[in-house]
């Protein structure tokens, strides 16, 4: 079997505006980042009405195993195609974090793949950095207000908007600014995040058009007065320069699959640190020009779905149609106790012992009224008692289990997914929300520690109540929470696999991302910059002799 990388190159990649035609996008709304890749001009598009039925693919907890969601996304999209369903597929940009970290890219694998594929996974068409951009841009202005007077009187200790930069570097989490003298402005403690969990980013893949954008960029609050009044980007005259700088990034990304079926990549939050999306405009796009919607969201269901049913679909006016649940007997085994080298040998006991965690991922959406079906990635190692256990483990939670081999196969190898997908889709749902807006900030936390991740409370220091009855008293106690927290297990701990309960689940920090519409709550040890492993992806990525990029997948 070749590799990705090899697939990907040996692909029969369609010009563009081939793409786009078939998509239903008329030329004047595409605009050409070379030949295989287009940004969509949305306005040129004309008015209309979303007719398409919206379906997210989500996971199990991730492990080391593999379980393989993006993948399965395109190859879900690409078989809907095949059965003759106009279909449209909604990923989220990759990082280059993890693409020079640990995960790799995020462009799919084997035979269901997005291309251009090392386009996607580095610069892509420059909306990471114009995301960058815009957020450093506030950060330069609010030193340069203070250093110029400090008009608005900003406390220089209450200051919460830190620096962004895509890429893992720990040794930016925290430090010491504005040092060597008073022409470089006053000394102060602050940090960098990663670009994905910049509020500019949650912005960009929440507002609705242009105009939308620039009022949430106005609203985001970078700090406070001595008196603990909020001073926005708007107070500082930023948020126009910023939309500026956004104004092409805000358009959806045109590329294709494998199969040359149109993929819109676009926005790229992580699910763990922040809400795991992709851009509303992407997705309503897609459901204005196809019958069928296939979305993602980031890691587990805890979490990426969550986050897209209480967050994107709540601001959207979204209603999904279906839940995809993706799980593998590898990573089942893995969550029963078996260690990764001896992942390849049957043990269909580990299989049920692991099962817990698919399971409690097959309650959690039920809880939201969407019907789900589990999609079983298969690898070449599983045996056919293994993948009968998977699927009694969904069948007696009221679920059902569709093996596929789109990774070998294509969209071929998951036509049955597709079927039962439509048949679900086309049925009737009660999809609501997990919380009302009007529930206090704190029991909305406390709502998803106990309800989604089946903690017996989440405790915070009376620092963090207070914080959160001021931002209700200013009028914020409507929106949602956004957790952040560990992708890898339904506790705060990354080791307690399978399904724990009973744990705590500590709220150390809370910020508030006005412009985007929600709290975010760290809990945990979770970091907003990720740092480097011990070998770092990067090592391995190059050019080969014939000046081709190796190592990046």
């Amino acid at each position: 079997m070749p590799t990705d990388i090899e697939i990907s190159r040996a692909a029969a990649v369609r010009p563009i505006q081939q793409v786009a035609d078939r998509a239903g996008i008329p030329a004047d709304a595409v605009e050409p980042y070379g030949r295989h890749k287009a940004k969509i001009d949305v306005a040129a598009l004309g008015s209309g009405d979303a007719q398409g039925k919206l379906i997210l693919v989500t996971a199990i907890n991730p492990t080391p195993a593999g379980e393989g969601k993006t993948t399965t996304s395109v190859g879900l999209a690409d078989a809907l195609a095949l059965i003759g369903k106009r279909t449209m597929l909604c990923l989220r940009e990759p990082s280059l974090g993890p693409c020079f970290g640990t995960k790799g890219g995020a462009a799919g694998g084997g035979y269901a793949q997005v291309v251009p594929m090392e386009d996607i996974n580095l610069h892509f068409t420059g909306d990471f950095h114009a995301i960058t951009s815009a957020h450093n841009l506030l950060a330069a202005m609010i030193d340069n207000h203070i250093h110029w007077g400090n008009a608005l009187d900003i406390d220089v200790r209450r200051i919460v908007w830190r620096r962004v930069l895509d890429m893992n570097d720990r040794a930016l989490r925290d430090i010491a600014q504005s040092l060597g003298g008073a022409a470089n402005g006053f000394p102060r403690e602050s940090g960098f995040d990663i670009t994905v969990a910049s509020e500019v980013m949650a912005i960009l893949c929440l507002a609705e058009d242009l105009a939308d954008l620039e009022s949430r960029l106005g609203r985001v609050v970078i700090g406070y007065t001595r008196d603990r009044r909020p001073v926005t980007a708007r107070d500082l005259k930023a948020d126009g320069a910023m939309a500026v700088l956004l104004a092409q990034a805000i358009k959806p990304n045109l590329v294709q699959t494998l199969e040359g079926n149109p993929a819109l990549v676009h926005g790229g939050p992580f699910a763990n640190i922040a809400h795991g999306c992709n851009s509303v405009i992407a997705t309503r796009t897609g459901l204005r020009l196809a019958d069928y919607v296939v979305t993602e969201a980031g890691f587990g269901a805890d979490l990426g779905a969550e986050k897209f049913l209480d967050i994107k679909c709540r601001q959207a006016g979204l209603r999904p149609a279906a839940v995809v649940i993706v799980a593998t007997v590898r990573a089942l085994k893995m969550n029963g106790g078996v260690a990764k080298p001896d992942l390849g040998r049957e043990d269909v006991a580990a299989v049920t012992r692991g099962g817990v965690n698919l399971v409690r991922h097959i309650e959690n959406i039920r809880q939201f009224g969407v019907p789900a079906v589990v999609a079983i990635n298969r690898f070449p190692t599983d045996t056919d008692i293994e993948l009968a256990a998977v699927a009694e483990i969904a069948a007696s939670h009221g679920s059902e289990a569709v093996v596929c081999t789109h990774w070998a196969d294509g969209g071929a190898g998951a036509t049955a997914l597709a079927d039962r997908v439509v048949a679900i889709a086309d049925g009737t749902t009660q999809f609501a929300p997990l919380y009302d807006d009007a529930l206090p900030l704190f029991d909305k936390i406390a709502t998803v520690a106990t309800r989604i991740y089946r903690a017996e409370a989440a405790v915070a220091d009376p620092a963090v109540h207070a914080q959160l009855a001021r931002w209700e008293a200013a009028g914020h106690g409507h929106l949602p929470v956004c957790m952040a927290k560990t992708q890898y297990s339904f506790s705060t701990d990354p080791a307690a696999l399978g399904a724990p309960t009973g744990h705590i689940v500590p709220v150390r920090e809370v910020r508030l991302c006005a412009g985007a519409g929600f709290v975010v709550a760290i809990c945990g040890e979770i970091m907003t910059m990720p740092g480097l492993p011990r070998v770092p992806a990067a090592e391995a990525i190059r050019f080969d002799d014939r000046g081709r990029i190796e190592g990046l997948f």
